[in-house]
C-alpha cells in the first residue's frame, strides 16, 4: 500500500521488508505517524501471529521514539480499517484529551524534518 506520494518520500523514517513508518500525509496533530503493512492485508485479524507480533513491536518502538522526540506523555494508537489495509495511526496527545483532538481539520504535511529526528531515536 502506498500511502504517500513520491514527493513525501522523505517522511518515511523506518522502512523494513514488511512495513514502513512515516509522518502522516494529512496529520491531525504535529508528529502524527502512520505504520503501514506493505503486503495487502484487509484486516488486522488476518495477519499471521508472528507478523502481528512484529507489527506491534514496531508500533511500540515508534511510539516510544515519538514520546521522546515530541516530549509527550501519551500517543494514541488508532486502528481504523476503512482503507481495507492494515495500518496504524499514532497520534501524539498534547494539551487536550479524548476525542476533541480528532475534530481537528488535518492539513497537508509540509515539513518532514521530524522524520530525521524519529529515525535517530529508532536506530
Amino acid at each position: 500500500m502506498k500511502c504517500l506520494p513520491s514527493s513525501q518520500a522523505n517522511a518515511i523514517f523506518l522502512d523494513s521488508k514488511k512495513l514502513y513508518a512515516a509522518l502522516a500525509e494529512y496529520p491531525i496533530t504535529k508528529g502524527h505517524v502512520v505504520v503501514v503493512w506493505k503486503k495487502h492485508v484487509k484486516d488486522l485479524g488476518k495477519l499471521k501471529e508472528k507478523d502481528y507480533d512484529y507489527l506491534m513491536g514496531v508500533v511500540d518502538e515508534v511510539r516510544n521514539a515519538m514520546m521522546k522526540v515530541l516530549g509527550v506523555k501519551k500517543v494514541y494508537l488508532i486502528y481504523m480499517d476503512e482503507a481495507n489495509h492494515v495500518h496504524w495511526h499514532l497520534v501524539p496527545r498534547y494539551d487536550e484529551e479524548g476525542f476533541n483532538m480528532l475534530t481537528h481539520k488535518p492539513g497537508r504535511l509540509k515539513d518532514v524534518s521530524l522524520a530525521k529526528e524519529l529515525k535517530k531515536k529508532i536506530n
